[in-house]
């Protein structure tokens, strides 16, 4: 089908955004909280006419995503308004890593250091902005647990009220962390792919409820771009030449590849060649199965892992994912839950950085992925990290702990290290 361009809208104030653009069809519809085409019923995501971008600018502006505004659909006065501030966090050359994988150099993208612990809060922070702007007055989301934590604490912070929808199985941890800020936590018997199909009737019965991750889901994929923002700046306004990023959904993945043609169109970097890797876990690997058997269409899948934030067994971006995937020679790849409590173990012995269960994943899928040759060991690697290891302390089960227990005595801890006194 044809693309078909519509007039800008101008009723809304959502800074470079000049519409929404349908991922299918290519046809165009003025900004507004909708996230399906009414053409084709594909998804929606938006579309800029950005004006001109200087690195400086965002250097001088704060420590935080808002410095990139001018690439996001947000208001003009969104440092205005009470919200998070998420971003800023650190990138880790992770020399140790490196060694104990045999590679030249990795760099750790740390996001455990946001408001909440985790990268949700990038793209609350957008989609609070955006609906603010476009009059809701309820935030919510069905979550697997960072977003949870991400909606409940920003719309705290908004004086908003929240109505957050999680699976009844979801760590204590972060039901707990919702919980605190006594917003409106529902525990939903079923999986995330259930809580799902629940929100999305909810949010045609309440027309000022913001379901961050449906009704205003277009202007909230776009926070993730500021992990790849943030990423080429930290590296001194350059690309990575291969980022491995874990697989929910799908959106970070496609948004940190979106956020990296950007600031090369934008000549803000220089537009190099990189690759992009996925990683799953194996007990919800429905992208990773598709890339493997050559397929374009997702089959859903009944998740069964530890990595309960991963755990999205019908991922809405999965198409998208392969397309990004293949486009720059990457490729996607899982892992058992055994593999995972290594790859949080190994990244912190190493590093000193406790990642959750998606940061095991990620980081033993680097590992599988350097062991096969499809990471190659002498490019410049990112991993990224995108939650807090104390959100799910539950996976690591019984396999830590202390070395021994002793009477208060220095002789009892000598014996214990094993060591000569």
């Amino acid at each position: 089908m044809t693309a078909v361009s519509v007039p800008t809208s101008t009723k809304f104030d959502l800074g470079p955004a000049r519409a929404l653009l349908c991922r299918e069809c290519g046809n165009e519809t003025p900004l507004a909280p909708e996230y399906a085409c009414l053409e084709c019923f594909g998804p929606l995501e938006v579309a800029y006419d950005f004006g001109k971008i200087r690195r400086e600018d965002i250097e001088a502006g704060p420590r935080s995503i808002w410095r990139y505004r001018g690439l996001l659909p947000v208001p003009s006065t969104v440092e205005q308004h009470p919200n998070t501030d998420p971003g800023g966090t650190r990138l880790v050359e992770a020399h140790n890593l490196a060694k104990a994988l045999g590679v030249r150099k990795i760099w750790v993208k740390d996001d455990t250091g946001n408001p909440t612990h985790s990268f949700k809060d990038r793209v609350v922070g957008v989609a609070l902005a955006a609906a603010r702007e476009l009059g809701f007055k309820v935030l919510a989301c069905p979550s697997t647990g960072n977003l949870a934590n991400a909606v409940a604490a920003a719309a705290a912070r908004a004086g908003w009220k929240s109505v957050v929808l999680v699976p009844s199985n979801l760590e204590r941890a972060k039901i707990l962390m919702s919980a605190v800020y006594e917003g409106d936590l529902i525990a939903v018997d079923g999986n995330y792919d259930d809580v799902n199909r629940l929100a999305q009737e909810l949010a045609a019965e309440n027309e000022d409820w913001a379901f961050v991750n449906v009704n205003v889901r277009p202007y909230y994929a776009e926070g993730s771009k500021t992990l790849g923002y943030e990423v080429a700046e930290q590296l001194g306004w350059r690309l990575p030449d291969q980022i491995v990023v874990p697989i929910a959904s799908g959106s970070q993945l496609t948004k940190v590849d979106k956020a990296f043609r950007e600031l090369g169109q934008l000549d803000l970097v220089e537009a190099t060649p990189y690759k992009v890797f996925g990683a799953q876990a194996t007990g919800c690997s429905p992208i990773s199965a598709a890339f493997k058997a050559g397929h374009d269409v997702i089959r859903p899948v009944r998740p069964d892992t530890i990595a309960r934030s991963l755990a999205i067994g019908a991922p809405a971006d999965g198409p998208y994912v392969l397309d990004a995937v293949r486009r720059t020679n990457g490729a996607i790849d899982d892992v058992t839950d055994e593999e995972v409590v290594e790859g949080i173990k190994l990244l912190a012995r190493t590093e000193g950085i406790f990642a959750e269960t998606a940061g095991g994943v990620t980081v033993a899928t680097a590992k599988k992925l350097f062991e096969s040759g499809q990471l190659d060991p002498d490019a410049e690697t990112v991993l990224l990290i995108t939650g807090d290891g104390l959100k799910t302390l539950d996976a690591l089960g019984d396999t830590i702990g202390p070395r021994a227990t002793v009477p208060p005595s220095a002789e009892a801890v000598i014996k214990a290290l094993g060591s000569p006194r």
